[in-house]
Parts: C-alpha cells; sequence; structure tokens
C-alpha cells in the first residue's frame, strides 16, 4: 500500500485531475494553502487530487462544517490508499461560480480497489459557500438515461435476417 507521501507527483508532472497543468500549479498549490478554489469545478477536481495523492486533511478540511463530522476520515483514507485512481471526468456543472452561493458539479471518477476490479464512482456533488469559501455539502445520485432498443432482438429461434432460410442460431448466431 502507497502512503500520501510515495503517492505525491513532482509539481512539473501532469495534474491527477486531467487538467492541462502540471500538478505544482494545478491541484498540489491547494494542499498547503490557507486560501481555497473560487469555483466547485476546481474544487472538484483538487478533491479528487487529494484522493490520489492521499491529502485526506484536504478533503476533511473542504467538507461543509454543519456535516463535517459525518466524514469517516480513516475510512476515507483508506479507500483513497487502497484505491488505483485511473482519471476524472467532469460530465457538467451548474453555478459554483465566484459570485454564487450554490454549486453542482456531475462527475465520474474512475478507479481499481485492492481486488483490481474496476469501479466507476458518478455522482453529482452539491457545494455551498461558507464565510467565502466554497465546501462540499452533499451528493445525489444522477438520473441515468434508460437505452431502449427501438428493433426487436434477434432470437436464436428465428430466421436469420441474412435470408438464408436457416435458424439464426444455426446461421450467423453460430459461436465461432
Amino acid at each position: 500500500m502507497n502512503t500520501a507521501s510515495d503517492r505525491l507527483p513532482p509539481a512539473d508532472a501532469a495534474c491527477p485531475c486531467g487538467n492541462a497543468l502540471a500538478y505544482g500549479e494545478c491541484c498540489g498549490r491547494w494542499f498547503d494553502a490557507d486560501d481555497r478554489p473560487d469555483d466547485v469545478v476546481t474544487l472538484m477536481r483538487a478533491r479528487y487530487t487529494a484522493h490520489v495523492v492521499g491529502a485526506i486533511d484536504f478533503i476533511v478540511a473542504t467538507h461543509h462544517p454543519a456535516t463535517r463530522n459525518e466524514v469517516d476520515e480513516s475510512a476515507t483514507a483508506r479507500w483513497a490508499a487502497e484505491s488505483d485512481w485511473l482519471g476524472l471526468e467532469i460530465r457538467s456543472s451548474e453555478e459554483g461560480g465566484p459570485d454564487d452561493d450554490n454549486g453542482k458539479v456531475e462527475f465520474v471518477a474512475r478507479y481499481r480497489d485492492a481486488n483490481r476490479r474496476r469501479h466507476t464512482h458518478h455522482e453529482r456533488a452539491l457545494f455551498e459557500r461558507y464565510h467565502g469559501q466554497w465546501y462540499f455539502r452533499d451528493a445525489e445520485v444522477p438520473e441515468v438515461t434508460q437505452i431502449r432498443r427501438d428493433v426487436s432482438k434477434q432470437g436464436r429461434n428465428d430466421p436469420c435476417a441474412c435470408g438464408s432460410g436457416k435458424k439464426f442460431k444455426k446461421c450467423c448466431g453460430v459461436a465461432a
């Protein structure tokens, strides 16, 4: 298992959040700073990167003070350390700029767990400005669009669509 210190990338390395900036110019600058990002997308990127590098203090510090006691710091640290973080995709954001009091960021974080199984963490993070700084407040599950097939599925015992006159399972559906 990696410790936080051996997971810190060099300041000039690509930032784990996927932004085009180097780690030191992007998310790495927030972890030892007194100030916080001016917008929720930047904070979301920094919170993801904090999981990657094991900056659990930052994750706790950027959780809203009203709900911070709900954070299981040791479980968060264990999850961060045991995961191989594969990338962050920001899907959308609403509000959350310098002049807003609330914001939302829909994101997908991909990772492998300790057993090397791949996972996708998809949520809409809700942020709130409190005393001039942005904090993660809560999360909700985004709506998933159901994909429906326009045509019926080819059944194994249906006539093959190629026109051979054979059943699908004896024609184009034969396993190679």
